[in-house]
């Protein structure tokens, strides 16, 4: 595994390849995209109640998009571009190598996470950013509903 610092190091040896794409990649969300918005609606309409943007894992800095903590599943809402989907992810041709490894990282940070999770006890749904939020959102409530944990009797 790469050092955090060693990691940071890397990412800033390489700059964005215009000031164009370093101003389109600042204004980039990380929290609270439409995707995300429009998932989380289509989850409260179906009576469903959650969490937002915590740490599954108290002594760990990820976070998940949505977390249901009583039934222990985790969604993340992955951007079709940034975790390299491989029905809409595209490659950028300027700064080619740059871009290939920040993607891959990100990709091979998602399935530590996932494994990590899934080790804890945790299930992970991941959402891809091109999914339609109410299908994600009915069959996101099936996998909640099956793992809710048995309500005790008064």
């Amino acid at each position: 595994m790469v050092s955090h610092s060693v990691a940071a190091s890397r990412q800033s040896e390489v700059v964005a390849s215009s000031p164009e794409v370093a101003m389109r990649m600042s204004r980039q969300r990380s929290k609270d995209t439409v995707v995300e918005i429009r998932l989380r609606q289509s989850l409260h309409s179906l009576g469903l109640r959650f969490r937002i943007h915590q740490r599954p894992l108290p002594d760990w800095r990820r976070e998940a998009d949505i977390l249901f903590r009583p039934s222990k599943v985790v969604v993340m809402v992955d951007g079709c571009f940034w975790h390299g989907c491989p029905v809409h992810g595209t490659w950028p041709s300027s700064n080619a190598d740059w871009w290939r490894e920040k993607i891959e990282a990100n990709r091979r940070r998602d399935q530590d996470t996932s494994r990590r999770l899934a080790d804890a006890g945790w299930l992970v749904i991941r959402v891809w950013e091109h999914d339609e939020p109410d299908a994600a959102a009915r069959q996101i409530a099936e996998v909640v509903e099956a793992r809710r944990p048995a309500r005790r009797s008064s």
